[in-house]
């Protein structure tokens, strides 16, 4: 009887022993081969031009909050998180998920716009025979940017008004070009890269 206790412990030892290190070798080839998948932060430049005014959106309301508490692990979900402005800036947009479009960006200013209209808070202002919206993406008109997704390094002049082309060009080239220093650059709202990659790694363990 001792001889038969003695030998299920041993296979009991075994198989509790070849359990943890089966689980150990799983847990070691998912942390080894683990490929984290690169965050979505991309910049443009625009600009909006209402009567040959240059909007300057002035007010917190158009810019999102760059505490360091609002960096999160959390998938970006909101409207407001997949592109936005902040820190004052009022002609960079920051994009931070896949398919995000200029008239999404848009109604994140508290802003409305269509082919033929565009909404801001002085007014409504639809196209008419003596003002009409225009778009110039990179440098070319285009007929409406609505549903198009807003591209890395994309230069946009939204403008309405009774404006001649050369008048056009003239607020285009206003339009910084900084959106590939951004690309290049720390954001203060940004999560720090290896923080997100390390809560990651160890999170794809189980």
């Amino acid at each position: 009887m001792k001889k038969y206790i003695q030998f299920i412990k041993t296979k009991s030892a075994i198989f509790v022993t070849g359990m943890v290190l089966g689980s150990l070798l799983i847990l070691g080839i998912r942390f080894v081969t683990y490929k984290p998948l690169e965050a979505i932060h991309y910049h443009a430049n625009f600009a909006v031009f209402i009567n040959g005014q240059m909007e300057q959106f002035k007010g917190m309301q158009y810019y999102e909050e760059t505490e360091a508490s609002a960096c999160t692990l959390e998938p970006v979900v909101s409207p407001s998180q997949r592109a936005h402005m902040h820190d004052n800036v009022n002609n960079v947009v920051h994009v931070e998920d896949n398919l995000v479009s200029w008239g999404s960006f848009i109604q994140n200013l508290h802003m409305g716009i269509g082919d033929d209209y565009i909404k801001t808070a002085d007014g409504y202002f639809p196209n008419t025979d003596q003002a009409k919206l225009t778009f110039i993406l990179n440098g070319k008109k285009v007929d409406t940017v609505v549903g198009l997704i807003i591209g890395d390094k994309d230069k946009l002049l939204i403008s309405y008004g009774n404006t001649t082309n050369d008048y056009l060009l003239k607020q285009y080239s206003t339009i910084p070009a900084t959106a590939e220093k951004y690309d290049t650059s720390q954001d203060p709202a940004g999560c720090s890269g290896s923080k997100v990659q390390k809560y990651n790694r160890y999170n794809h363990l189980f």
